[in-house]
């Protein structure tokens, strides 16, 4: 639950499985089905939530692995950079930073986070059909949103893109949560959390054939209207994919793109049996 999210209304928080013979949504066939949207009622608490997630440290080891690629500094674009977290960390460590995010919501926060001499620029557009205005030296994508392209031809689509708007040598920075995270940490899992003036209920339903995460969302977010203290409701359904590590050098060879390495995720490690999650560097080719 992080970052560029694609979703899907629903008016019931019965769990849903998508291969079951007495399950008739008309409006769920198949991936291919699944649109591009964002969050909406989670996005002004989105950074209260996500508190628990260590940026800080999440961006040293990103920074660290840019500077292993000699990337001191140049224009750095992140896809799914949500309000801006991560972003403004690598401003302040001095690359120009350009955010893409699909969420109009979050995107608002964002720019309202920022510094007013930050550098930043914030662009509202969809990773899988993203475009700037030139090359970058880096594309970085973390907080798991290359989980959300549920299609191996979005991933081969994004990685295409994130290939032609890289320097000559560039390299793509993302990391991905594992099948085993969704198998054994997170698929059919129920979390809750309760603040003070907010809290939520996330359902997890996790199909194996389609290796698919299915995220039930109850938001309860307190508002002040007409001298009155309500909880208003959201309700958000998300999805996510378990990529295999094959699957991302397929999808990377097909897009042109050369990968260079897989780490086990804040270490310099190779992936293991049960990382649950992992970094993928790829490099730009063709240029």
């Amino acid at each position: 639950m992080c970052k560029d999210i694609y979703d899907k209304p629903h008016d019931s928080g019965e769990l849903q499985d998508f291969h079951d013979p007495d399950f008739h949504d008309p409006d769920f066939h198949d991936p291919e089905d699944l649109e591009g949207s964002a969050y909406t009622g989670f996005a002004q608490v989105y950074d209260e939530f996500m508190d628990n997630i260590p940026y800080d440290e999440w961006v040293d080891y990103l920074a660290g692995l840019l500077r292993d690629h000699d990337i001191h500094d140049g224009i750095i674009a992140e896809l799914g950079c949500g309000t801006g977290s991560v972003t403004e960390r690598l401003a302040a460590r001095g690359y120009d930073m350009i955010g893409i995010d699909s969420s109009e919501e979050m995107l608002m926060i964002a720019r309202e986070k920022a510094p007013v001499d930050g550098g930043i620029l914030y662009l509202e557009q969809d990773m899988r059909s993203f475009e700037l205005f030139g090359t970058v030296r880096a594309v970085v994508s973390i907080c798991d949103t290359m989980n959300y392209l549920l299609t191996y031809h979005d991933l081969v689509q994004v990685l295409k893109l994130a290939n032609n708007y890289l320097d000559p040598g560039g390299i793509f920075i993302f990391d991905l949560k594992t099948v085993y995270n969704y198998e054994v940490i997170l698929g059919n899992q129920v979390f809750a959390e309760s603040r003070e003036d907010n809290s939520y209920i996330w359902v997890n339903n996790y199909d194996h054939e389609s290796r698919i995460n299915q995220y039930d969302l109850t938001l309860f977010v307190q508002k002040y209207e007409d001298d009155e203290d309500l909880f208003r409701r959201y309700e958000e359904t998300h999805y996510q994919k378990a990529w295999t590590l094959d699957e991302i050098m397929k999808a990377a060879n097909e897009a042109g793109m050369h990968f260079l390495k897989a780490y086990h995720a804040f270490s310099g490690e190779n992936p293991r049996p049960d990382s649950e999650r992992i970094y993928v560097i790829l490099q730009e080719q063709g240029k």
